[in-house]
């Protein structure tokens, strides 16, 4: 199993206009609309935002990783985002985050679940990706990066 395969470039988005947490995880779930249309954006976002009033997702290092599991889906679902201005996302160290790693699970997967959480850590560990990540010129170069991992 490789993250890769868990990406779709339909689901990278380069330049994420929200301002809030609530704002951005809105904005990343409109996407899912398109592609999944059985898929309730509005209950995905209660649940990404019942497990943010657990604790927030935001790890440091301007990264965020928000995930929750919902019963209607078949498979995994990771949806990408970069923001270039930075989203108070009450990280772990009270920075801005820019990195995006959105990950809804069916509810029956909860191993495989945690083994991609695992690997988008890793990942995001690296401050050259990081770097790479967050200075993308542009969407192509944006979507050649993720299309490498």
């Amino acid at each position: 199993m490789q993250l890769s395969d868990y990406l779709d470039p339909d689901l990278f988005i380069y330049d994420l206009k929200g301002r809030d947490k609530s704002g951005v995880l809105l904005e990343m779930l409109s996407h899912l609309r398109e592609k999944f249309s059985d898929l309730d954006p509005e209950k995905a976002h209660e649940i990404l935002l019942e497990r943010e009033n657990l604790g927030s997702t935001g790890i440091g290092d301007g990264v965020a990783i928000p995930h929750g599991k919902m019963e209607e889906l078949k498979n995994i679902v990771v949806i990408v985002g970069r923001s270039e201005q930075g989203v108070d996302f009450a990280a772990l160290d009270t920075k801005p985050c820019h990195i995006f790693f959105l990950v809804l699970a069916p509810e029956d997967v909860a191993g495989q679940h945690l083994r991609i959480l695992a690997q988008i850590s890793r990942l995001l560990k690296d401050p050259g990706f990081r770097r790479d990540f967050i200075e993308a010129e542009d969407p192509r170069a944006f979507r050649e990066l993720l299309k490498s991992i």
